[in-house]
């Protein structure tokens, strides 16, 4: 785990076959919206708020493509930890 300037920040690879496409922005965001801050995903320089589908989806994030995914606040290491899992299993896909 990372220490960035905005919090508690890990790398994940997309696995599965369509990336992050409604489905699993949908998956990303219920997991986020359980967070009592701000859960972020950046591609590159880009940032979206982990919470809206539609800046997930406006990420464009195909397999294989590097992530990170930060937590503002550290007491919300679970969430980061099942957004992890979720990324690495593939979104049950």
């Amino acid at each position: 785990m990372e220490l960035f300037n905005r919090g508690l920040s890990r790398r994940v690879v997309i696995k599965n076959d369509l990336g992050i496409h409604a489905r699993p922005a949908a998956m990303i965001a219920k997991l986020a919206g359980d967070a009592k801050s701000d859960v972020w995903i950046a591609k590159g320089k880009k940032w979206a708020n982990a919470s809206s589908v539609i800046d997930l989806l406006a990420l464009v994030c195909p397999k294989g493509e590097g992530l990170s995914i930060t937590i503002d606040d550290p007491s919300d290491i679970d969430v980061l930890n099942k957004l992890i899992m979720l990324v690495e299993n593939g979104f049950g896909e």
